[in-house]
């Protein structure tokens, strides 16, 4: 493959229907992040499968574990398969092997019965799916800057965000209303029977479909990244050969602009306070204002619409103010509102303010990944997006480590509430000090 200059490969397919079919991938994995991660397989495996487990350790505890393996396996490639990625120009074709992995593994999860013995088989699809899956959102990551300009790039992020909130919810509410709701031993309006969990069975086979299917555009459309010199040796060396290379450049970069150090720091720890709102958003308006079961599912359909369409807004700004701005603004807005929630009581203010919360946080999860794509050296987005991924898998425990203690030490969920907001604005307070990439006042529309 003739190398390129690495620069030519920004916004070199930044046309509509390439941004849609970018953005398209990122709908169709919402199929893997909600139905089988978070709602449905997950709590499948260990309320169903392994309810009657031999033995003191839970399913649930035996899910965790498969989990956090897979997260470490992530953690420790991450990087060197981004850089690799970069330097052979292999984006698209990696991320076209990882995809199939993650469905092929999602197809197999059919065949896990309602029976304790195949809980193993489950388990170990699920970590191998997670570790492929997000792999795969390196080399998906890093396209962001082959389908949007510098004038673009906020709004590119901001709609791929969206895509993934708007396809989780219709996913979701396809599966409830087609598969799951009701009682007995048939459910849905297709009449699915329960044994050996066959409906819950069904709902994975329409996930890996629905991944397939819109995973497939960004592979005919966007081009696949010319090999550039952007990372001198890089292509040249063995898997371990690839950790040296690794800690040359981190070195470098150490050296040259420690504010894109300082900018993975910073996003690591304030994403992870963005993930704990969602994890123990139910958990709260449930047990703290008094939320009943059935309100649950309407409010994260609420907050899921209003994050979504909070990111495409907010992609604008990002693109005419800079994305400093809008992630500042976004995490100050978050510890603002959940100050008031500290104090406020019942259904109605958890609505209000809970909503107003969620306002927030598509936008700082969009701007955070417009951010390093402005700050990745051209041709070595990959890596640098390994790099992301790598650093926020590492403080991953902050959120739920700080919720736990808060509530345990006031004896009290609502305190919970201040261990998040203590994450948030220690990201907060290490982000400051990041200089800002230019913001883009002569953005055009997309």
């Amino acid at each position: 493959m003739t190398e390129v200059s690495a620069s030519a490969t920004i916004g070199e397919a930044a046309g509509r229907g390439q941004v849609m079919a970018w953005g398209l991938w990122d709908w169709g994995s919402s199929a893997f992040q909600a139905v089988m991660l978070t709602f449905v397989f997950s709590v499948y495996l260990t309320d169903k499968v392994g309810d009657d487990l031999p033995g003191t350790i839970s399913a649930s505890a035996w899910l965790g574990w498969a989990l956090a393996g897979a997260g470490l396996l992530v953690a420790l490639t991450a990087p060197v398969c981004g850089q690799y990625f970069d330097a052979v120009g292999s984006r698209k074709r990696a991320l076209a092997t990882l995809t199939a992995l993650t469905v092929g593994a999602m197809s197999m999860m059919f065949f896990v019965h309602d029976d304790h013995r195949d809980l193993w088989l489950g388990l170990a699809l699920l970590a191998f799916a997670s570790a492929t899956f997000e792999l795969a959102t390196v080399p998906y990551n890093a396209m962001m800057r082959q389908v949007s300009t510098p004038a673009t790039v906020g709004r590119v992020s901001g709609f791929g965000w969206a895509m993934g909130y708007f396809g989780g919810i219709v996913l979701l509410l396809a599966c409830y209303v087609g598969f799951l709701a009701g009682d007995g031993d048939r459910r849905g309006l297709l009449d699915m029977p329960t044994d050996q969990g066959l409906n819950v069975r069904l709902v994975i086979v329409l996930a890996a479909v629905w991944f397939t299917v819109f995973a497939l555009p960004v592979l005919f459309t966007v081009p696949e990244l010319p090999r550039t010199g952007a990372d001198p040796g890089a292509d040249r060396v063995g898997f371990l050969g690839s950790y040296r290379v690794l800690w040359r450049d981190v070195r470098d970069l150490w050296r040259t602009d420690r504010h894109t150090v300082w900018f993975l720091l910073a996003s690591a720890i304030f994403r992870d306070g963005l993930a704990g709102v969602f994890t123990f958003g139910a958990v709260l308006a449930v047990g703290v204002y008094g939320f009943a079961d059935a309100d649950v599912l309407l409010f994260g359909v609420a907050a899921n619409v209003v994050a979504g369409a909070a990111a495409i807004a907010a992609g604008r700004f990002d693109d005419r103010l800079g994305p400093k701005r809008v992630i500042v603004g976004s995490l100050v807005g978050m510890i603002a509102c959940g100050v008031v929630l500290l104090v406020v009581t019942g259904p109605l203010m958890f609505w209000i303010f809970g909503l107003a919360l969620t306002v927030f946080v598509g936008p700082a999860q969009a701007s955070a990944r417009s951010f390093l794509a402005r700050l990745a050296p051209p041709g070595r987005e990959g890596q640098l997006f390994g790099l992301y991924t790598t650093t926020g898998r590492a403080v991953s425990f902050l959120a739920p480590a700080l919720f736990g203690l808060f509530a345990w030490a006031f004896h009290n969920d609502r305190a919970g509430i201040i261990g998040l907001l203590v994450v948030l604005t220690i990201g907060l307070l290490v982000l400051l000090p990041v200089r800002a990439p230019s913001a883009i006042q002569d953005a055009k529309p997309m």
